[in-house]
């Protein structure tokens, strides 16, 4: 983990040198003149931060869909968006550890945004592999976004954002919040509607790693354990915890694994074929691609949520 924070200052390093030496940079293509320039770091606050926003921005999502935001690894370029932006917009609650030197680094003094703040977060600190191994200065859970009533908390802070640096739109940006935290009320709602289908002794899960712990506190879930133990990907499971993990799905009865979009399936699959269970795939960390079905934040929910009730009901 050192040699990788070691890496990414030094490519701040180097991106600034480079700015430095080319500082009046043409206009690229997806530019648009006289509108706010926003940089969201992942495909879903990047939705999000749209969804309010809407064309009165000019809105760079710094991770490519598919990628995993507990080990993306930022280029040049991206030190570049960050630098140019008038916004960062990050999940915060330590999901970008790797990028907070680039976020420290690249001319982000008073900027960058916590679309998680004011959110109740849940305290990981009882985790202490978690802690030394893959995170050493989170003690909270960052995948705040698997329940929408958070994601309502991220409207409020993108809109006061965007007010903020840009006053002259303010009520554009208030009636598109308004709109959007409407679709999320009723996305709640909607949920729990689909999830009345599961009997309460179904409602227990497995993940690849700890992710739904806020959407299993919202609607009655339990998330009795992970493939890797821990809040990041970048963790990794000891031959005892799988035996302890494969032990407990005998004992409870878990009927299904969940395996998201961004993550290398094997051990899952290992799990389910050790104790009969059945990989459910859904989306994590990242959006679909268009088309795929989980393109915007409400349908990546809907998509999750429609996977886990079929698989349980």
């Amino acid at each position: 983990m050192r040699n990788r924070m070691i890496n990414i200052t030094a490519l701040v390093i180097l991106a600034l040198i480079l700015m430095a030496c080319n500082p009046t940079q043409p206009q690229t293509s997806s530019e648009t003149p006289g509108k706010l320039k926003v940089v969201a770091t992942t495909t879903i606050v990047g939705d999000v931060v749209s969804n309010v926003g809407d064309d009165l921005i000019d809105l760079t999502i710094l991770l490519p869909i598919g990628t995993d935001p507990h080990a993306f690894d930022p280029n040049p370029q991206d030190v570049v968006k960050i630098s140019d932006a008038k916004i960062i917009f990050i999940n915060g609650a330590g999901l970008e550890t790797f990028l907070e030197p680039l976020l420290e680094n690249a001319n982000t003094k008073n900027k960058v945004i916590s679309v998680s703040e004011g959110i109740d977060l849940i305290n990981t600190s009882n985790n202490q592999e978690e802690k030394s191994a893959a995170n050493p200065k989170n003690s909270y859970d960052p995948h705040v976004w698997t329940d929408p009533n958070n994601t309502i908390v991220w409207v409020d802070n993108i809109e006061k954002a965007l007010i903020e640096a840009d006053p002259n739109n303010a009520a554009a940006y208030h009636k598109n919040a308004e709109n959007y935290r409407a679709e999320l009320h009723d996305l709640d709602q909607w949920i729990r509607n689909q999830v009345s289908q599961i009997p309460p002794e179904n409602r227990n899960i497995i993940t690849d790693h700890l992710i739904f712990a806020y959407f299993a506190r919202r609607y009655d879930f339990n998330q009795i354990g992970a493939i890797i133990s821990g809040y990041s990907t970048l963790a990794q499971p000891s031959a005892q915890e799988l035996a302890a993990l494969e032990e407990a799905i005998h004992k409870v009865g878990v009927r299904v694994i969940l395996v998201g979009n961004t993550i290398n399936p094997n051990l899952a699959e290992r799990v389910a074929e050790d104790t009969g269970s059945q990989l459910v795939f859904i989306y994590t960390g990242s959006l679909s691609p268009k088309g795929d079905g989980a393109s915007t934040y409400l349908d990546y929910i809907r998509y999750n949520v429609n996977a886990i009730v079929n698989a349980l009901k």
